[in-house]
Order: C-alpha cells, then sequence, then structure tokens
C-alpha cells in the first residue's frame, strides 16, 4: 500500500542487509541426495526446511527405510537414528565428522541450494542468463544445474579433490521447491 501525492519525491529506505538475508534463507526442498567417497557410497530423500538460522532435515531410504532426522540451530546440531542414536554437536559440520568421518561445508549448502556463494573468497562463474553454474569455495566444487528458466538450480553436484585423484561427491536432485 503505497500513495504517492502530488510531485512529492519518493524516498525508498534501504533494506536491512541481514533481514534480507532471514528471508532469503526460508526454504522447503524436497530431492534426492547421493554421498560417494572413496570409503563408503549411499543415497537417500530428504526433505529440508530451513527458517532462518535454524533447518530441520529428514533423510529416508526406499519407502521410508532407515529414517534419519538432523535439526538445527546456532551452536546445537543432533542427528536422531535408528542405526547411530543420538548424535549432538556444535556445528553442522562438527556432527559430519562425528557421524561419518568425513569433512564437508554443511552450512554452506543453504547459500549453495539458492545458488549464492557462502564466503566473499567463492569463484564464480556464471551462464548467459546470469545464474551460477559453478562455485569454487573452501576446497569444493559445485556445479549448478537448473530447468530450463528457472532461478533456482535442481541438482548441484558438490566435489572436493582427495590425494591420488580421489574424490568426495555429493549430488543433490532438488525435485520441490
Amino acid at each position: 500500500s503505497l500513495v504517492l501525492t502530488g510531485c512529492q519525491p519518493f524516498v525508498q529506505k534501504p533494506a536491512n542487509i541481514s533481514q534480507q538475508v532471514e528471508a532469503e534463507n526460508q526454504f522447503n526442498l524436497q530431492g534426492k541426495i547421493g554421498v560417494r567417497t572413496p570409503q563408503q557410497s549411499g543415497s537417500a530423500f530428504f526433505t529440508w526446511v530451513q527458517q532462518q538460522q535454524q533447518f530441520d532435515i529428514e533423510l529416508s531410504g526406499i519407502l521410508g527405510v532407515g529414517k534419519t532426522q538432523i535439526t538445527g540451530r546456532p551452536g546445537e546440531v543432533s542427528l536422531n537414528s535408528a542405526k547411530t542414536g543420538l548424535i549432538q554437536a556444535e556445528t553442522p559440520e562438527e556432527l559430519l565428522k562425528t557421524a561419518t568421518g568425513w569433512q564437508a561445508p554443511i552450512t554452506h549448502l543453504v547459500n549453495w541450494v539458492q545458488a549464492k556463494p557462502a564466503t566473499v573468497q567463492a569463484q564464480i562463474q556464471r551462464d548467459s542468463a546470469k545464474r551460477a553454474v559453478q562455485i569454487i569455495e573452501d576446497g569444493w566444487s559445485v556445479e549448478l544445474s537448473y530447468n530450463e528458466q528457472a532461478h533456482m538450480p535442481n541438482r548441484l553436484i558438490l566435489k572436493q579433490a582427495l590425494e591420488n585423484g580421489a574424490e568426495n561427491r555429493i549430488t543433490m536432485v532438488i525435485q520441490n521447491r
């Protein structure tokens, strides 16, 4: 509801940057994720609800078998499954290390699924529509793919080069946003 009268100038206040970031960091994703490391590989279906700094992720195998619940807010992240029981940590990265033994910049995923870099040091490659198609950041290369003219990616492939030509790879296919 904006009313302009006569020729009075309209001065719009710049929006608070933290409010913009918070509004952007609200999403609900569903899809499939696959993980491949030199030691292990597996896949799961996921539902991810992000509300600013809080998240709730549910992972499950075919027909909901092997359900894992991951919840978090700043300073407190937990993973609960029949296989592992309850595991708690201060950060998603620490939780992943405890649960699987390997490291990944999990916190960056909030930005990457929105086609944004997570740090100012990121190297970004864009397509002709100015969409990010590759983000190189913190030792990871993220390839983003889009459906037709969509602004948000429907597929992300995260790769971390390891010694001897090996790699850690995470593939996310986003089916619903």
